[in-house]
């Protein structure tokens, strides 16, 4: 994640001490010295809904082999062990599992902080406030796009009312809540309107992913916006950050799975002599770019463990026959091996890239999607050759407004 809004001078939020702590650059096995991976973990495979870019092929019906009651708590005793920062249930559609509150209250009781993922169509006044009550401590509601859009988008008509009023009922009796928004072409020109909507309905903080093509995304590739579509949608954001800010609007505003966004948005700052640009570079040298398989980790409706959500097609183990924490922590295993000394791995434009230290060679499963070579470069990149020579003037770094 990069998190626009702190990077232009927000104050923090709970995520911040995480990605930009000193500690974590040279530790491979978690967030920070001392502690595990954020853990994403696709409680279900089931969803109510049937969404053209989801990366689990979930469909509206049950599956087989998910972790039991037992197994799923088990599982998470060994998270509180590895003093995993952040359990994020995800799916598939996580309300649809018939012991997720017991699940949530089981982890929460132990410490261990709980993010929700969902699509929010099935977020009544009831069950947000048992979310609150059992200290959720956010939930991530996706829209993609502006009713009919995000309709189709998602496969069910009437999902956007369902998901927006899922937010509002978060809302209304405080529960944190965010808005998840996955740009592509079918819905890149709603960006505007979904910004709008953020400040209408007062939702205090929003995510805006970039496309990964993986699971039925893989279908999506020439759906993808364009670089000058991304870096129009990148000023965007900056611009309405910018503009929240000035206003004293607390909004928190993060970009997902590009880490482009965060060299972007220095160089952007570099050019006009902001004095912010030094302290942005420095927070990203900190964060190092896509951490997959070293502060981020999967594990999926089977138990399978996986680098991150996006690249279930490499399993590292499963936590059924062995715990996470040792999974993690297995030196033998080959992809996590190189995933976390990924830069002598890297070819193309990866390779030579001046921000490679910023970056870390950004997102593999595109990559490996397009190019079908994991270590290629990630065709989502949309810095000029220009902007990545390790040659460049000053001049030349310069990004048009």
């Amino acid at each position: 994640m990069i998190g626009i809004s702190k990077l232009l001078g927000s104050p923090d939020k709970y995520g911040d001490s995480l990605r930009y702590d000193q500690s974590a650059k040279s530790y491979k096995y978690g967030v920070k010295e001392g502690y595990g991976p954020v853990v994403v973990w696709n409680v279900t495979r089931s969803c109510n809904l049937s969404c053209v870019h989801c990366y689990s092929n979930s469909e509206i019906k049950s599956y087989q082999g998910e972790l039991s009651t037992v197994e799923a708590k088990a599982f998470i005793d060994d998270l509180v062990e590895f003093k995993v920062p952040v359990l994020l249930l995800s799916g598939g559609e996580p309300l649809m599992r018939s012991d997720i509150y017991e699940l949530i209250g089981y982890a929460r009781k132990q410490g261990v902080r709980v993010t929700l993922s969902t699509n929010g169509t099935l977020i009544n006044s009831k069950i947000a406030r048992r979310l609150k009550d059992l200290g959720v401590s956010y939930v991530g509601i996706s829209l993609d796009g502006i009713g009919e859009e995000n309709d189709s988008f998602r496969g069910k008509t009437g999902a956007y009312q369902e998901a927006l009023q899922g937010i509002r009922n978060c809302l209304a009796v405080n529960q944190k809540v965010g808005l998840r928004f996955t740009i592509n072409q079918y819905n890149y020109s709603n960006l505007e309107r979904i910004l709008k909507l953020i400040e209408e309905e007062n939702i205090p903080r929003a995510c805006f992913y970039h496309l990964v093509y993986s699971g039925r995304g893989s279908k999506l590739v020439n759906q993808d916006i364009s670089a000058t579509e991304t870096r129009k949608a990148l000023d965007l954001l900056i611009a309405k950050t910018l503009e929240w800010q000035a206003r004293g609007l607390d909004k928190e505003i993060l970009t997902v799975d590009n880490h482009c966004d965060g060299i972007y948005l220095y160089l952007k700052l570099k050019a006009k002599g902001d004095p912010r640009v030094e302290q942005v570079k420095t927070l990203l040298a900190i964060n190092g770019g896509n951490r997959s398989g070293i502060a981020i980790a999967n594990v999926d409706w089977l138990g399978k463990v996986h680098p991150d959500q996006f690249t279930q097609n490499y399993t590292l183990g499963n936590v059924k026959e062995r715990p996470f924490s040792q999974i993690w922590c297995d030196d033998s295993i080959g992809i996590l091996y190189k995933l976390r000394d990924r830069k002598v791995y890297l070819t193309g434009r990866c390779q030579s890239c001046k921000w490679l230290d910023l970056c870390n060679g950004n997102f593999r499963p595109r990559a490996e999607a397009v190019h079908n070579n994991f270590w290629a470069e990630d065709p989502a990149c949309y810095l000029t050759d220009n902007e990545i020579s390790r040659a460049v003037t000053s001049d030349e770094l310069r990004v048009k407004n």
